[in-house]
């Protein structure tokens, strides 16, 4: 048998990865992250155990670039959903939406990854979250912002806080009633982005969430890059 190319050789490693980010998410937003070992979530995506820390130093590595992956696809697919637009008030819109939107739909695994950002080690740089963060700062710059590198952070900090408000063990705030104040913060109509349902239950979203993680397909475009 002849040996596999090194392109069929990188292109298994690739989909190893996105398995193993993919099953990340899956169980951790099932069981929260102290239950979710790196044992399970290789089991999860059918892979050797130590290919865990093959690709990642540790377990919150690995949750934190799962979840991050998760923020930025779902963010991609709000942005670039139909009709297209290049409104940049429109896609704030969107972008608010679909960030306060994760918060509701997976209470659990948004308020693990809040958690994880408030410990020792807290933010760890990864690159999905560089992903996450050029179609941020593409929306901000879109929307008209004469000086990126300080609206990008503070519309970055708004949502964070505005997660963190919604998921607040005990006394959490609505998702409409956020999403109201940072509209106003930002000037948008209500009937902007993809207003919520209110008949909608919090906390129930499919979980096939195969197309966050391209593990039988070519990597997406990389964010912020023309389609």
């Amino acid at each position: 048998m002849s040996p596999r190319s090194a392109s069929v050789n990188e292109e298994l490693r690739r989909r190893s990865k996105e398995r193993l980010l993919q099953a990340a998410v899956e169980l951790v937003g099932e069981s929260g992250y102290d239950a979710t070992t790196l044992g399970a979530i290789a089991d999860r995506a059918g892979s050797a155990r130590g290919l865990v820390s093959y690709y990642f130093p540790g377990k919150r590595q690995l949750v934190q670039s799962a979840v991050h992956r998760l923020m930025h696809r779902t963010l991609e697919e709000t942005l670039e959903r139909e009709p297209c637009t290049e409104d940049g008030r429109e896609r704030l819109a969107r972008a608010i939406d679909a960030i306060l939107g994760l918060a509701r739909d997976r209470p659990v695994l948004m308020r693990q990854h809040m958690s994880g950002l408030l410990q020792a080690e807290g933010f760890l740089p990864c690159p999905e979250q560089q992903r996450l963060a050029e179609l941020l700062r593409d929306t901000v710059a879109r929307r008209g912002s004469q000086d990126v590198d300080y609206d990008y952070p503070m519309l970055r900090a708004q949502l964070m806080g505005a997660v963190y408000a919604a998921l607040m063990p005990g006394a959490p705030m609505p998702v409409p009633m956020l999403r109201a104040e940072l509209f106003s913060r930002y000037g948008l109509e209500w009937d902007m982005g993809v207003p919520p349902d209110p008949e909608a239950p919090g906390g129930t979203c499919e979980t096939d969430l195969s197309r966050y993680f391209a593990t039988g397909a070519p990597e997406h475009p990389a964010a912020g890059q023309s389609k």
